[in-house]
């Protein structure tokens, strides 16, 4: 009897909702198993970890506020363990750093609390979780940073949070060239607008956006997280080997 090959393992942060969730869905199509964090909606990822283990695969799902930076360190431990107990190994393939928080406000109105936050959740844990969980991607491994559109595009009111993501854009360069000699890739997949739950509050205040973006995309709509998770799936797959150090923006072509 031949042996069934062994099951990529991925770590998703906000995996149970919006382009997490869709993310964790694809990888899971595609055979990978996938660990997913959420903050505050367990039942969201409760209900994607069903869903993933509809499709066959396993899935775990783990809490972490990545505001707090001293919980870090404990949630590695906890992947390490879960690794151990659910797969009986010590790493993973695949480090998806997708959860963010956004913040529509003004310049003038940026007071130093809110840019803490967005700097707190939108670089600071990235950069810390994947340095906890560094000599747990496997040699060979992906991570995969999620930046935005914004950062070659400019909207009004997103100026705490879009330099922020540009942050985590040129993280993913230089720990390409860092970690290149273990074979790990590193990347930054950009979406432009997308429909999900971060997104609808300002659809639902101003539903005229919705075509104003589509006037404005090359392929004349707005983008859907599907669109996004395709792509992240695609450099995160063996074949996605020669990929690194990249920023891939996946728009649609928005504001060409």
């Amino acid at each position: 009897m031949s042996q069934q090959p062994t099951p990529r393992v991925a770590l998703i942060t906000g995996g149970g909702r919006g382009l997490g969730r869709a993310i964790a869905l694809r990888l899971a199509r595609d055979g990978v198993d996938v660990i997913l964090t959420y903050r505050a909606d367990r039942a969201a990822a409760e209900a994607t970890a069903a869903e993933i283990e509809a499709l066959g695969r396993v899935a775990v799902v783990e809490r972490i506020d990545l505001a707090d930076s001293a919980a870090i360190a404990p949630f590695a431990d906890r992947v390490r363990a879960a690794l151990k107990a659910r797969w009986s190994r010590g790493t993973l393939d695949i480090l998806i750093n997708n959860a963010g928080i956004s913040s529509e406000v003004p310049f003038a109105q940026v007071d130093e609390a809110r840019l803490d936050a967005q700097f707190a959740v939108n670089y600071k844990a990235p950069f810390m979780l994947t340095r906890a969980l560094l000599d747990a991607v496997a040699d060979g491994g992906r991570i995969l940073m999620i930046g935005t559109g914004l950062t070659r595009f400019t909207i009004p009111s997103l100026v705490a949070y879009a330099p922020m993501k540009a942050a985590v854009e040129l993280l993913a360069r230089y720990l390409a060239r860092e970690l290149g000699p273990r074979g790990i890739t590193v990347n930054a997949v950009s979406p432009g607008a997308l429909r999900t739950d971060f997104t609808a509050p300002a659809f639902a205040h101003a539903p005229h956006m919705v075509d104003v973006i589509a006037q404005n995309t090359a392929l004349g709509r707005v983008g859907e997280t599907t669109d996004v998770a395709g792509v992240v799936a695609l450099v995160c797959s063996p074949e996605g080997g020669w990929i690194t150090g990249q920023r891939i923006e996946v728009s649609g072509g928005m504001f060409l």
